[in-house]
């Protein structure tokens, strides 16, 4: 009896598995079919669209979509809409939707791979004008909105306008060198995927998903068994690193700043729209992170913001240090370097709140296990005795407060197969236990 019980579980599990993967097959199928015929997107062929913009003189507007991602699925529903509040825009781009990072040009598309949605402008040279799309732990539209998209549209068009007079000015939104010219080079999906999607079999199994492209990128540095570069593991900082919140709906405008932040001490203000920074003209969020994607480990950024009708000059000084205090742990790719560095652990940092009610110090480590994973190498910490709730108070020899994101950064210094001498709060009472590096 328990065996056909087992076997009818299994069978529905395996049914529910494939209907979901149908779902997500059927998602991308009929993206294509709704959009192949379009009079308004060039559909997965950029090369086509940049031959169009060459013949029509028209800057390229190339949206990047990962069809079965559910993040930013909403705002993608939006954009595709008759009656949005960018469509009368469209005549003025030429608009190409690409749905896949197979075959994708990585020495010219080069953007936060953690995003599912991210719109790259480009002239017919493929010059870049800039970039829209921001992801972060908060719901899609406290991030970008149609509004916003189009500020950014016509900040492009007004760079369009006086190209190539400006194109010195755009030299620095260009896209770096690349050490693959395609994904499917790279390791761990080299020989697994090919050139083109799978539209008569399993498609999305065929697709290359951008966050791959990103594992892959770590991956070099894993095998090398070298570290991860802090651009590679903090690749892409939200504003808020510098203590800056922007406003969705406007090109640059700055919604609040962080008492006592970076942004602070360099003087900006509630309000204020940065125009330029690091001589970058910008037309959206995803600009700003582009330049803070690349900025130096210290050092100033030349910034000028628009205040009351006046353009105002000042410079951001970020010290030693700044780009470790981004939060990684909302990406996709983060989940990857859960398995390498905390086993399959999901963490927190306790709130100071939490850490009272505990009896523990504001600066001592206190990191809440969120999650335990429980499959494959992500169920190393549950062999190791790991549990949920458990709160981390010692790892080898930290002991001082960490986000999860910079413990990260220390536990990929460790070699695979280091087991790190842990002390965690569970009860009320101190278990030792021994952390995996893998």
């Amino acid at each position: 009896m328990l065996r056909r019980v087992s076997l009818v579980l299994t069978i529905a599990f395996v049914t529910m598995s494939v209907a979901h993967a149908q779902d997500r097959d059927t998602k991308v199928r009929n993206d294509r079919d709704q959009l192949k015929d379009s009079d308004v997107w060039v559909y997965n062929d950029f090369d086509r669209g940049v031959t169009e913009a060459k013949k029509s003189g028209k800057p390229l507007m190339v949206v990047l979509r990962c069809i079965p991602c559910e993040a930013c699925s909403e705002f993608d529903k939006a954009l595709l809409e008759n009656d949005n509040e960018v469509r009368d825009l469209f005549e003025k781009f030429v608009c190409v939707r690409v749905v896949q990072g197979n075959g994708l040009d990585l020495s010219l598309f080069q953007f936060d791979y953690d995003q599912s949605f991210h719109i790259m402008f480009f002239h017919a040279d493929k010059t870049i004008y800039g970039r829209y799309g921001t992801r972060s732990a908060r719901p899609e539209h406290e991030d970008m909105t149609m509004k916003g998209l189009r500020q950014a549209m016509l900040g492009v068009l007004e760079l369009h306008k006086h190209y190539p007079d400006n194109k010195s000015q755009l030299a620095d939104k260009q896209s770096k060198k690349a050490d693959f010219t395609v994904p499917e080079e790279m390791p761990g999906l080299k020989g697994k995927y090919g050139a083109n999607l799978d539209y008569t079999g399993a498609v999305v199994r065929s697709c290359i998903h951008c966050h791959q492209i990103r594992d892959s990128e770590r991956m070099v540095y894993r095998k090398a068994n070298k570290p991860l570069p802090p651009t590679v593991l903090y690749p892409y900082p939200l504003p808020e690193t510098i203590g800056l919140r922007m406003s969705p709906d406007a090109a640059g405008e700055i919604a609040s700043v962080a008492e006592g932040s970076i942004a602070a001490r360099a003087g900006l203000h509630n309000g204020d729209q940065i125009t330029s920074l690091a001589g970058q003209r910008i037309v959206s969020t995803a600009d700003l992170q582009w330049v803070l994607h690349n900025a130096p480990a210290s050092g100033e950024l030349a910034t000028e913001v628009a205040r009351d009708g006046k353009s105002i000059a000042t410079k951001i000084a970020l010290p030693k240090g700044w780009r470790e205090q981004s939060d990684i742990s909302w990406r996709v790719s983060t989940w990857h370097l859960r398995g390498i560095g905390t086993g399959g652990l999901v963490l927190e940092d306790l709130s100071d709140d939490a850490r009272r009610e505990r009896g523990i110090a504001a600066d001592a480590l206190a990191l809440r296990v969120k999650h335990v994973g429980q499959y494959g190498h992500h169920a190393a910490a549950k062999r190791a005795g790991f549990q949920k709730d458990d709160v981390i108070t010692s790892i080898g020899d930290l002991s001082g407060r960490l986000s999860e994101g910079q413990f990260l950064a220390h536990a990929l210094t460790h070699r695979d197969g280091e087991k790190l001498p842990t002390k965690v709060l569970r009860g009320g009472k101190t278990v030792e236990l021994k952390l995996p590096i893998q």
